[in-house]
């Protein structure tokens, strides 16, 4: 039996002021991946203290699996400003390192395992810190040089609070078990993986995702993605040997040449017939100086196909060819796994649960998922559900601060993801509270 829509909509309203203020807080605070101790440690704390079983840390990470985790140095220094940010300092040391996840567990009796995702990192990206900026009007803004929560996930982190608040006090009229993943290091698809290959997801007979969209208004969605396209995200360094460039060029190996032999290469890897596949040199580093044979260049590729099978084929491909341009300068290399993640379709019947949880809270444009080419490491998630018998889905709602729609003619003003200026519809939150109440109570009825 579905929970009272009367019941969903007061807990609703209750929740909305501290959604914003909780989503404010965040974006003040943001955390890169992996280094996400504050953020982690106040969603643990407040967990704790609405009565769910919690793990976290080294509990819900398998170590080898973690994917561009930062080096020692920045790990250490970005747990002293969480500390000095307010991280709780009874629950950080099990944060630190690099084991920045938290997984909620809030058991109701004998019934099927839901499962939420909710994912927690900042990006790279010095937010505008100007008057047409509302978070920098209002007070808000990043005040983490560098860093910046542009793809909505303080948003998404508030939302998992209010969840944590809201689904105890809904106890009798549900039955089974509710998971609350909180996820690190989603970008550049980084953080899933060990928490999948941990057995977070292992129980789950349903699991579901969502994520908030700018260009959307908060009437519009989608109930369940798919069409990802499998990706590897890897660096390479080449390491050859320095030499005059004039008095003896011949003593040399050209890293720099080899990397430069490496990318022209990469983008010459003929394409497969059976579906879309990309390859992308986001970045080169080499040289000391003008008249010094390099004698090191570091490059950050990317590879993806439509399926894992394509995916596989570009990386095999691009090794080769980065091998063979080391040959050429007598060159060694290494590469590093950076992140990864899987291709993915959510499952038809759990999406139309979640239609049905929208439309009975009210009027709702549901789009139909539009394969586009990104790469989404919840897809780590659902497939190892599907693989074992249970059902995903992922969500993505509506939230464009200035209320442009997906068909709106001036799409020009969309302030997108992964920009300074990014911002979302912050009374786009409790509703999207809403819908996730009403599809656990629906799943776990009572």
């Amino acid at each position: 039996m579905p929970i009272d829509k009367i019941v969903v909509q007061r807990l609703g309203d209750e929740l909305a002021p501290q959604l914003v203020a909780d989503r404010r807080d965040l974006h003040r605070h943001p955390e890169l991946g992996w280094t996400e101790v504050r953020t982690a440690s106040i969603v643990a704390r407040r967990l704790l203290d609405a009565g769910w079983q919690v793990a976290l840390g080294r509990q819900v990470h398998a170590d080898e699996s973690r994917m561009g985790v930062p080096d020692a140095a920045e790990l250490t220094a970005s747990y002293r400003r969480a500390l000095q940010q307010g991280a709780d300092p009874e629950l950080a040391p099990a944060l630190a390192d690099g084991f920045t996840g938290v997984v909620g567990t809030l058991l109701l009796g004998e019934g099927p395992t839901v499962g939420v995702r909710v994912d927690m990192d900042a990006l790279p990206i010095h937010e505008a810190a100007t008057e047409d900026h509302r978070p920098h009007r209002e007070g808000f803004a990043s005040i983490n040089p560098g860093v910046m929560h542009a793809c909505g996930h303080d948003a998404h982190t508030a939302v998992g609070l209010a969840l944590a608040q809201a689904l105890p006090q809904l106890r009798d009229q549900l039955q089974g078990t509710i998971k609350l993943i909180f996820q690190p290091a989603e970008e550049g698809v980084r953080g899933a993986r060990s928490m999948v290959d941990a057995g977070v997801v292992d129980d789950l007979d349903h699991v579901v995702g969502f994520h908030f969209s700018t260009g959307w208004t908060r009437s519009e969605m989608i109930a369940g993605n798919g069409g990802w396209a499998a990706t590897r995200k890897f660096d390479v360094r080449f390491v050859g040997r320095s030499a005059h460039a004039g008095g003896s060029p011949q003593q040399g190996h050209n890293a720099l040449l080899a990397a430069a032999i490496a990318t022209q290469g990469l983008y010459a890897i003929p394409r497969h017939s059976e579906g879309a596949t990309r390859v992308n040199v986001g970045r080169l580093v080499a040289g000391t100086g003008r008249n010094i044979i390099p004698p090191e260049a570091e490059m950050m590729i990317e590879t993806r196909g439509a399926t894992e099978e394509l995916s596989e084929y570009m990386f095999r491909r691009a090794l080769a060819v980065i091998e063979g341009a080391a040959l050429t300068q007598g060159c060694t290399w290494t590469v590093r796994e950076m992140g990864g993640a899987q291709s993915a379709w959510s499952d038809a019947a759990l999406a139309e649960r979640v239609r049905q949880a929208a439309e009975r809270l009210g009027p709702m444009t549901i789009y139909e998922p539009e394969p586009r080419g990104g790469s989404e490491d919840f897809t780590y998630m659902m497939r190892r559900v599907q693989a074992r018998g249970g059902l995903a889905t992922s969500i993505s709602l509506g939230a464009d601060p200035l209320g442009i729609g997906r068909n709106d003619p001036d799409r020009k003003r969309v302030l997108g993801g992964h920009t300074p200026f990014h911002d979302l519809d912050e009374e786009a939150l409790p509703l999207a509270v809403r819908l996730l109440l009403m599809l656990v109570g629906d799943l776990l009825g009572s």
